[in-house]
Parts: structure tokens; C-alpha cells; sequence
């Protein structure tokens, strides 16, 4: 049995399953645009969750666990929303040999979120991420666009609050 990976509730609109219906209908039945289909609708709803999976399934007639696995195969797939402040703490071998995890352990403290969810108010969410490309500052994190590097834990509460209080 499948399970809802996001805790916040599903807050699809008519207008977006419209927009994945027109979708589902304009590859006419062809699975091989399976892909394609997932990807426009994570464009639509910002991530995919069970819902959207079910209306895919159901709309290009390929079982619900098949559209699980791509989506929880690919890495480009989110199963949850992304909050307003989306944080990237790398757990590269750079980043993480310098206390990288330690990094990760001090924000999810911090937000009483784990990495892959989103806080209840929509505000941030967490994602441990592989390499940020910007080694030499191990450990690395990224608020979005932000790039905070030689970090220390620490360093983690003032730097949230700062996004906290934007």
C-alpha cells in the first residue's frame, strides 16, 4: 500500500487538475510520455503528490505503484511541497568529511522537521542534497538561493532567524 509522504494536506485546485487533465489528454495514451506527464505536473502543483500520482495513473491507465516508482526513482521528483525558504544542506564527500552532518542535525533541530518535509506553516523545508558544487567551503548549505559555507552548527539558529524574520 502506498502512503502520503507530506504531512500538510493536498491544496490542489480545480484549475491545476485541469491543466493535468489537458496534459494527460494532448499524449494520447502514450505511455513512453510518462516522464513528460510527471514533470509538467510537478511544474503545476510544485511537487507530487499522491493525489496528483492517483490522477495520473488513472488518466494514462498505468498502475499507481508504476508512478510511485518513478517518482520516488528520480531524484528531480519532489513527494512534498517545498516551503517558501527550500534549505540544501550537502552531504558531499567534501562537505560531509567537515561535520556536514552535523549541519543537517542542527537544522532539523532547529525547524522539529526531518529532511524531505516541509514545516507545517509552509515556511521551510529541508533536503539533504549530494554536492552544492562549491567544495572549498565545505560544510556547505543553501537557503534557496544562498550560499552559506564553512559553517559550524552554531552558526545555524542565527541564520535561520534571519529568514524567519524576512
Amino acid at each position: 500500500m502506498l502512503k502520503k509522504i507530506s504531512k500538510l494536506p493536498f491544496t490542489g485546485t480545480p484549475e491545476q487538475e485541469a491543466q493535468l487533465q489537458a496534459i494527460i489528454a494532448s499524449v494520447d495514451g502514450d505511455k513512453s510520455l510518462l516522464m513528460h506527464v510527471m514533470q509538467k505536473a510537478q511544474g503545476i502543483y510544485g511537487y507530487l503528490p499522491f493525489e496528483v500520482q492517483a490522477i495520473i495513473a488513472e488518466g494514462m491507465n498505468i498502475p499507481l505503484e508504476h508512478i510511485y516508482g518513478v517518482s520516488t526513482f528520480y531524484a528531480q521528483f519532489a513527494l512534498a511541497p517545498k516551503g517558501k525558504y527550500n534549505i540544501s544542506v550537502c552531504l558531499g564527500t567534501a562537505c560531509y568529511v567537515k561535520g556536514a552532518q552535523d549541519i543537517l542535525d542542527k537544522v532539523t533541530e532547529e525547524l522539529g522537521i526531518i529532511s524531505g518535509e516541509c514545516t507545517a506553516d509552509g515556511q521551510f523545508s529541508i533536503e539533504a542534497c549530494r554536492c552544492i558544487g562549491a567544495c572549498g567551503l565545505a560544510p556547505v548549505m543553501m537557503i534557496n538561493d544562498d550560499v552559506y559555507g564553512t559553517l559550524t552548527p552554531a552558526q545555524i539558529p542565527a541564520i535561520l532567524e534571519k529568514y524567519r524574520n524576512a
